[in-house]
């Protein structure tokens, strides 16, 4: 059984291929390299291979693939009763690549007693530069011109791979999930990757799947094309619909 010790170191270009995903480590879950850079072809090629880079500030850069995969197929989300309520209510307003830099910036904020965060400023300035070159985007909440929810990742062919959400209002980062899912729906994107499960994910829709499952829709080593900003066309829908099965 391989062990930390075990664990590959990434080699200095950026350009050198990643261990396969089965090497993973079996735990802690997903654990699959350390060392490397964040530039964009690096993390490119991470993400269309269904790899991610997780680390805190003082540790090496750690890469990750865990299995099971949590995932969302985005015409499957549920909203709540009470969160489809708020979102019909008006009260926010929702844009596409508007506030790219805000919404990473909040999600990198400490939360309630967790005083550390692994959205590093490495990581903060990689991702605005992958937003930059059209592959990162963000969907906002608004709650009177003030910024009160959010959501970012990255596209890469059929799947959109989910990063952080932040919420400073009841509901506004589901709000920012649904639209999101909406938008990738309008998109014939297939799969909203969320990493890791958790009970909130799992109450929105998301199940888990078999790394060999989800690799099924990841683009590998074909040429992706950034899509853009998304701002341009975004149109949130008026109402959303309560749907069977969610609470």
């Amino acid at each position: 059984m391989k062990t930390l010790l075990d664990l590959p170191r990434l080699d200095a270009d950026p350009a050198s291929p990643f261990p396969a995903s089965s090497e993973a480590l079996a735990a802690p879950n997903g654990l699959l390299a350390w060392g490397g850079d964040l530039q964009p072809r690096r993390l490119l090629n991470a993400y269309a291979h269904g790899i991610f880079p997780w680390y805190s500030e003082g540790q090496p850069l750690l890469w990750w693939s865990p299995a099971p995969r949590c995932v969302i197929y985005p015409d499957r989300v549920h909203l709540s009763r009470r969160t489809a309520r708020r979102y019909n209510s008006g009260v926010f307003e929702l844009t596409a690549d508007q506030a790219f830099e805000q919404v990473i910036e909040k999600c990198a904020a400490p939360r309630q007693d967790d005083a550390g965060t692994w959205i590093t400023e490495e990581m903060l300035a990689a991702y605005t530069k992958l937003h930059q070159m059209g592959y990162a985007h963000s969907i906002e909440v608004w709650h009177e011109s003030e910024l009160a929810g959010g959501i970012y990742g990255l596209s890469l062919g059929a799947v959109f791979f989910g990063e952080s959400m932040f919420s400073h209002r009841t509901d506004a980062s589901k709000v920012a999930l649904v639209a999101l899912c909406d938008e990738l729906v309008s998109r014939s994107m297939k799969l909203l990757d969320c990493q890791v499960s958790n009970p909130h994910l799992m109450r929105m829709g998301a199940v888990e799947i078999s790394r060999a499952a989800f690799e099924t829709f990841l683009p590998g080593s074909q040429t992706i094309r950034p899509g853009g900003s998304w701002s341009p066309g975004f149109k949130p829908r008026m109402r959303w619909a309560h749907r069977p099965g969610s609470r």
